[in-house]
Order: structure tokens, then sequence, then C-alpha cells
């Protein structure tokens, strides 16, 4: 199955306590070929990117981000890709954050 991520948005449904991301975060996507890329802003984040490849039913991501207390963040995550029963993208996040003490969890998201 193909997937397009191109003008989709997406939100949270739940996360690790250790994520930065909340209820009224948004992600705008696009992509091209396989390269996918998002804008997201809202809630503790201020303005983040993500620039990810998309291989089957996985998008490998590599993202970053400022919150709102001036705090720079770096990550990466392992998204895996399903759709529910009204056909809308759900995406598995097992992410990993790269700076300070490199915390991890697992984050789930739903096109809007």
């Amino acid at each position: 199955m193909e997937f397009n991520f191109n003008n989709k948005t997406f939100s949270l449904l739940e996360n690790s306590k250790e994520g930065k991301v909340n209820s009224e975060t948004i992600f705008k996507y696009k992509q091209e070929g396989n390269m996918v890329t998002a804008e997201y802003y809202g809630g503790l984040i201020k303005y983040g990117t993500i620039i990810a490849s998309l291989k089957n039913n996985e998008l490998n991501m590599l993202y970053q981000c400022i919150t709102v207390e001036n705090e720079l963040k770096a990550g990466k995550a392992k998204a895996k890709i399903s759709l529910n029963s009204n056909n809308k993208i759900i995406l598995k996040l097992y992410w990993k954050w790269l700076l300070d003490n490199k915390e991890e969890g697992i984050s789930e998201y739903i096109e809007n």
C-alpha cells in the first residue's frame, strides 16, 4: 500500500511523558516522492520541522523544535504507518531525543 502525506494535517492521540508535543500541537505534512516533510507548532512547541524518508509502511524521521521556553530539541524516530477503520492514517512513533539525557518514548498521531 502506498501512503500519501501531501497536504495532510495530524494531531496527537497519545504521548510518553518525556515528549513535548500535546493535543494543541498541529503537524502539517508535505510529500515529494519518498521524501516527507512537516512543520509543527502549538501547545509547548513554538516551531518544529520534520524530514523523513518513506519506505513501505515506515517513516524514518529526524526532527527538531524550539519550545515555548526557548529550549532547542532534536531527535529521531521510526514511525509505523497504518490506517484506521475510517481510512485515516495513524502514525506510531518510536522516538528518541538526540541531546541531553537521550530520553525516549512512543507517541501516536492521527490524520485530521
